[in-house]
C-alpha cells in the first residue's frame, strides 16, 4: 500500500513558494528579472518589426514589378499605336497618290472619249490632233464636205456643258493628187475642208448642277461661227 505524506508535500511546496518569493524580493533578482523582459520585448519588437518591414518591402516589390510590367505593356502599346498611324499615313499618303495619277490619266482618255462619241458617222472624217490646255480645247481635223464639220461643231455645242464657247474655222484646200493618177482636164480635182475647233472643256463632275440641254440638229446656225 502506497502512503503519502501530504504534511510533506505541502512543507516542500510552500518552502518553494518562498523562495521564488525571496528571488523575486531580491534586488538584484529584480533587476535582472526586468532585463529579461525588456530583452524580451526587444526580442519580440525587434522580430515583428524585422517581419513586418519584409513584408512591406515584398508587397513594394510585387507592386513595382506589376507597375514595370504595366508601363511595359503601355509603351508597346504607344510603340504599336506610332507604327499604325505611321502606316495609315503612308497608305493615305499612296491612296492619294493613286487617286491624282487616275485624274491625270482618265482626264484625257475622258476628252477622246467625249468627243470620239460625237464624230459624225460619214466617211473620210477625220482628226488631226487633240491639244488642251487647262479648260480650252483645240481640236484639228479635215472633211470631205462642210455640213459633216458643222454637224460635229453642234454635237459639240449641245453636249450639257461639257463643251462650250464652241467656235470653228473652215477652210477648202485642194487634195494631192497621188502619183502615176490619169490627170484628166474635165475631172474636178478632189479637195477637202480643213478645219480647227476651239471650246472650253468641262469635266463631267463639275456639269452635274447645270441643266440638261437638248441635243438635236435645229440649232440656230448662228451658234458656231464659221469662216
Amino acid at each position: 500500500m502506497i502512503k503519502v505524506n501530504l504534511l510533506e508535500s505541502v512543507t516542500d511546496r510552500t518552502g518553494g513558494v518562498a523562495a521564488v518569493e525571496a528571488r523575486v524580493a531580491n534586488p538584484r533578482g529584480q533587476g535582472r528579472l526586468i532585463l529579461v523582459v525588456v530583452l524580451a520585448l526587444l526580442v519580440a519588437g525587434s522580430a515583428f518589426d524585422f517581419v513586418s518591414a519584409r513584408s512591406a518591402r515584398a508587397a513594394a516589390q510585387a507592386d513595382l514589378a506589376r507597375e514595370q510590367e504595366t508601363a511595359a505593356k503601355m509603351l508597346a502599346i504607344k510603340n504599336e499605336m506610332k507604327e499604325l498611324e505611321k502606316r495609315t499615313q503612308e497608305i493615305t499618303t499612296r491612296i492619294d497618290a493613286i487617286k491624282k495619277l487616275r485624274e491625270s490619266q482618265q482626264g484625257p482618255v475622258a476628252v477622246l472619249s467625249s468627243i470620239n462619241e460625237r464624230l459624225p458617222q460619214v466617211a473620210d472624217f477625220r482628226l488631226e490632233s487633240i491639244e488642251q490646255k487647262g479648260g480650252e480645247l483645240t481640236v484639228k481635223g479635215d472633211s470631205p464636205d462642210e455640213a459633216a464639220v458643222t454637224q460635229f461643231g453642234r454635237s459639240m455645242e449641245f453636249s450639257s456643258g461639257l463643251f462650250s464657247n464652241v467656235s470653228i474655222e473652215t477652210e477648202r484646200k485642194d487634195m494631192d493628187v497621188p502619183a502615176g493618177a490619169k490627170d484628166t482636164k474635165d475631172a474636178p480635182k478632189p479637195t477637202t475642208v480643213t478645219f480647227t475647233l476651239k471650246c472650253k472643256y468641262t469635266p463631267p463632275n463639275a456639269t452635274q448642277s447645270q441643266p440638261q440641254q437638248q441635243k438635236g440638229a435645229n440649232a440656230p446656225a448662228n451658234q458656231i461661227a464659221q469662216k
